[in-house]
């Protein structure tokens, strides 16, 4: 049975760093395209970021370009987004997904299994 669980999130202060790990379990990461999503309250879940099985990332949102990066460890299964200079609007449930079939994607809709999400806060 595939699992993947999300950590790192917290209470951060503007201008501070988090990162986030997607470990799996059932599963072989780095076998798959793994994105990262969030949903902040009353707004559409949003794909951040991803990363393809050979290793290439993919921004999906530009508000996160120059401050977020994608990573993946396959020694230990774990998938990073690295996240510097957070913004209050950064403030959401994130979620790591894996896809199955096909290469990255921006369609949440498209990947087939989900983490159970780990809130990140910005605020001072």
């Amino acid at each position: 049975q595939v699992q993947l669980v999300e950590s790192g999130g917290g209470l951060v202060q503007p201008g501070g760093s988090l990162r986030l790990s997607c470990a799996a379990s059932g599963s072989t990461l780095g076998y798959y395209p793994i994105g990262w999503f969030r949903q902040a309250p009353g707004k559409e879940r949003e794909g951040v970021l991803c990363i393809s099985s050979s290793g290439g990332s993919t921004y999906y949102a530009d508000s996160v370009k120059g401050r977020f990066t994608i990573s993946r460890d396959n020694a230990k299964n774990t998938v990073y987004l690295q996240m510097n200079s957070l913004k209050p609007e950064d403030t959401a449930v994130y979620y790591c997904a894996r896809r199955d079939l096909g290469s990255c994607s921006v369609d949440w809709v498209e990947y087939d299994y989900w983490g159970q999400g780990t809130q990140v806060t910005v605020s001072s």
